[in-house]
């Protein structure tokens, strides 16, 4: 697990939230973020959203009511304008600026991003739980050695 420490500037997401917070007990998270993960490809809602900076998917984590055992709330979007007028049926989501460490799962897709998950709950990394978010481009395409860098908020 390579760890990279970085500034972030605030970013506006339009996508789709869960409408309701989940937990990673008993793997419930996996379960309710996967079938966010199916209405997004499904309704697609990447195309709907308008203004996008780039091609990148950006799924967040946040809201959290304590550490990684607690609920939290996720979000599934891109990268817009800021200004960008929001769609109907479509959510908002601003990821604060801030200090993020940025570790970088590769592998076989989805275990290799849940697989550094599990090294991260058990990692030293000194965790903020503001937003945590991680990035899907061009390097995660292929799902048999993607790319995915994901960012910690941290202290």
């Amino acid at each position: 697990m390579k760890i990279k420490g970085l500034k972030v500037e605030e970013i506006t997401l339009i996508g789709l939230k869960l409408p309701f917070k989940t937990t990673n007990e008993n793997n419930q998270s996996m379960k309710d973020c996967g079938e966010l993960w199916t209405r997004f490809e499904r309704e697609g809602i990447f195309i709907k959203i308008p203004n996008r900076l780039s091609d990148e998917v950006l799924a967040v984590y946040y809201d959290y009511e304590g550490d990684h055992t607690q609920p939290f709330s996720y979000f599934i979007g891109c990268k817009v304008q800021e200004g960008t007028e929001l769609p109907v049926d479509l959510d908002k989501l601003i990821i604060p600026a801030g200090k993020y460490q940025k570790v970088t799962a590769t592998g076989e897709m989805p275990a290799c991003v849940t697989n550094v998950w599990r090294e991260i709950w058990e990692s030293e990394i000194p965790r903020s739980y503001q937003a945590d978010f991680e990035v899907y481009d061009e390097r995660s395409r292929d799902w048999g050695d993607a790319e995915v860098d994901i960012y910690l908020s941290v202290e």
